[in-house]
């Protein structure tokens, strides 16, 4: 049963990986706008970041040797937590480029200063990433940042769903994306299998891009 998880975790990552790296390219290519060049560098950065952190991943189911791994595995993630800020700070631009009521130049000053804010902790020697089971509440540190920025470009979204048709759930898509990701960051130490809820949370990111394909 183990191999079989681990079999339908590799066609999921390379799926995902392939379908994000299409979809960014096609946003580029169709560029018939600022939004989709936005949303199509968005997608490639969301790839880049995350094939750091997926291609060891299914190293380690094929060889079954994390050890060997394990510093690939570790700064795979640090990336892939610098990348996936980057990416909801082009979400943020495009939200901001769709939105139809002003946003007050506070909330884009406090958005990015979680940003910096999410990036620095990232590079804190005290995160131990490359160790077999870094510190929870490191991961819980770094994290709260994230989960503001999350919730603004999520509220910005819904106060603008009914603008444009394509992304009226947007905001729904990034809420779930964090659903999934929380129990991940308090509970996956405890229980490596939580660790499974990676996979719908990386679903609604391929949610996320394809509907800005319709910008």
């Amino acid at each position: 049963m183990k191999r079989v998880f681990g079999n339908l975790e590799i066609a999921f990552d390379i799926m995902y990986l392939v379908s994000a790296f299409i979809i960014g390219m096609v946003l580029l290519m169709a560029s018939s706008s600022g939004l989709h060049t936005l949303a199509g560098i968005m997608a490639l950065i969301l790839v880049f970041g995350d094939s750091f952190h997926l291609i060891p991943r299914i190293q380690v189911i094929i060889s079954k040797n994390e050890k060997v791994l394990r510093t690939a595995l570790g700064r795979g993630k640090q990336i892939t937590s610098v990348s996936m800020t980057v990416f909801y700070l082009f979400l943020w631009q495009i939200g901001l480029q769709i939105s139809s009521i002003p946003v007050l130049p506070l909330w884009n000053y406090l958005i990015y200063a979680m940003a910096v804010l999410r990036v620095a902790l990232c590079f804190l020697p005290a995160n131990r990433w490359v160790e077999e089971k870094p510190p929870v509440k490191w991961g819980i540190y770094r994290n709260i940042p994230f989960f503001v920025i999350g919730i603004m470009v999520s509220i910005l979204f819904f106060l603008n769903r009914n603008v444009i048709l394509s992304i009226h759930y947007m905001w729904l898509a990034i809420l779930l994306s964090f659903s999934f990701y929380l129990p991940v960051v308090l509970f996956t130490n405890r229980n490596p299998k939580i660790g499974m809820l990676m996979l719908p949370k990386t679903g609604c990111y391929l949610w996320i891009i394809s509907m800005c394909l319709f910008l």
